[in-house]
C-alpha cells in the first residue's frame, strides 16, 4: 500500500504561509481605512442665552446657571460674563450686568426705555448696549453706567420690540445694526450717518461683519441664514431646503467659528428639540445640541471646540 502523506505541524500546509499572509494584510488594510475611535466627532462648551442662561461643558453638561432671561451676553477673557437682562420687576427697562461666575454683580446698568436687546463689551472697557424705545439708540457707557457715546438709529417706533438685535462694534468704529421689522441691516457712525446697508429677504437678528468683509445674517421667521459681500449680494445662503430635515425653527443667534462652520439657533425648539446646528460651507450638519430644557436658546457663545479655546474675539 501506498504510504499517505501525513501534514503536521512541523511540516506545514505550503497554503497556510500564503494565507496568513493575506489576512494579515487584509486586516493592516481596514485598519488603514477604518476612522480611528472617535476621530471626526465634535464637542464644544459654551454659553447659552434665553428663558434659561447657562454654561454647557463639551461633554454637554449644565455646569452654571444664572436665575435670569437673557436677550445676549459674553464670556469675556477674564472668566466674567456679561449679560443683556430680559425686562423684569428688577429691570422694568432691561439691562446689563457683569458678574462673576459665583454671581457678584461687578457693573449694573438699567435701561430707560421699553427694553435693552443686546451688549458688548469694548477693547477699551466701555459697554456697548441698545436701548429699545420711542427713541431707538445705541449708547456706549463707561465702568460707572455714565453714558459717553449716544447714536440714534433711524427705524420705525411703532412696535419697539422689533425695532433692532445684535449690534456690534466694528474695527472701523462704526456700529452694524440688523433692524428686524424694517428688514434692512444699516450699519451707522457713531455720529448715526447710515453709510452701508442691505436689504433682508426677513427679519434678521444677527449681522456678523467677517474679515473677508462679507456680512452673516441669521433671519429669524425666514429660517434662513445668508451670506452677503460688500455690494450686498448674497453669496451663500442656508435654508431648511438645504438639510437633511427641517431642522430651522426661528434662527435667532448665530456664530462664524475659525473653521469656516457656521452654528445657529433654532430658538422655537423647546425640550429634547435640536437646538443649537452646525453646518459646513458645503451645508453638512456636523453638530447639533438638545437639552430638556423647555426655553428655546435665543443667543449663545461657542466657548471652546474639542477642548480647544476658540480665538477672540468670537465672530457673533
Amino acid at each position: 500500500m501506498k504510504k499517505q502523506n501525513v501534514y503536521t505541524s512541523q511540516r506545514p500546509h505550503p497554503w497556510i504561509p500564503f494565507l496568513e499572509l493575506s489576512a494579515l494584510f487584509a486586516c493592516l488594510i481596514l485598519a488603514l481605512a477604518r476612522p480611528a475611535l472617535g476621530e471626526g466627532k465634535i464637542t464644544h462648551s459654551f454659553l447659552a442665552l434665553g428663558g434659561k442662561t447657562y454654561i454647557v461643558s463639551d461633554e454637554g453638561k449644565v455646569e452654571w446657571t444664572y436665575p435670569f432671561s437673557t436677550r445676549d451676553g459674553w464670556m469675556l477673557p477674564d472668566g466674567h460674563l456679561l449679560l443683556t437682562v430680559s425686562k423684569s420687576e428688577k429691570f422694568p427697562g432691561g439691562g446689563v450686568v457683569e458678574i462673576t461666575r459665583e454671581n457678584k454683580i461687578l457693573f449694573e446698568y438699567r435701561g430707560t426705555q421699553s427694553e435693552v436687546n443686546t451688549s458688548e463689551k469694548l477693547s477699551n472697557g466701555n459697554i456697548l448696549l441698545t436701548e429699545a424705545g420711542p427713541n431707538p439708540r445705541i449708547l456706549e457707557v463707561d465702568a460707572t453706567g455714565k453714558i459717553l457715546v449716544t447714536v440714534p438709529l433711524t427705524c420705525q417706533t411703532t412696535n419697539h420690540h422689533m425695532q433692532s438685535r445684535m449690534a456690534r462694534k466694528l474695527a472701523n468704529g462704526n456700529y452694524l445694526v440688523p433692524q428686524l421689522l424694517d428688514m434692512v441691516v444699516r450699519e451707522y457712525t457713531p455720529a448715526g450717518k447710515i453709510v452701508w446697508e442691505v436689504k433682508t429677504p426677513n427679519w434678521p437678528f444677527t449681522a456678523i461683519r467677517l474679515p473677508n468683509r462679507h456680512t452673516l445674517i441669521n433671519c429669524t421667521a425666514g429660517n434662513m441664514i445668508i451670506e452677503v459681500d460688500a455690494e450686498g449680494k448674497t453669496v451663500w445662503q442656508l435654508s431648511n431646503d438645504d438639510l437633511p430635515e427641517p431642522m430651522i425653527n426661528d434662527a435667532c443667534g448665530g456664530q462664524r467659528l475659525p473653521n469656516g462652520n457656521t452654528v445657529f439657533t433654532s430658538y422655537h425648539n423647546g425640550a429634547d428639540k435640536t437646538k443649537l446646528i452646525e453646518v459646513t460651507r458645503e451645508k453638512k450638519v456636523v453638530w447639533t445640541y438638545s437639552d430638556h430644557f423647555p426655553d428655546g436658546i435665543h443667543e449663545f457663545q461657542i466657548l471652546d471646540t474639542n477642548g480647544k479655546a476658540l480665538e477672540r474675539p468670537p465672530l457673533r
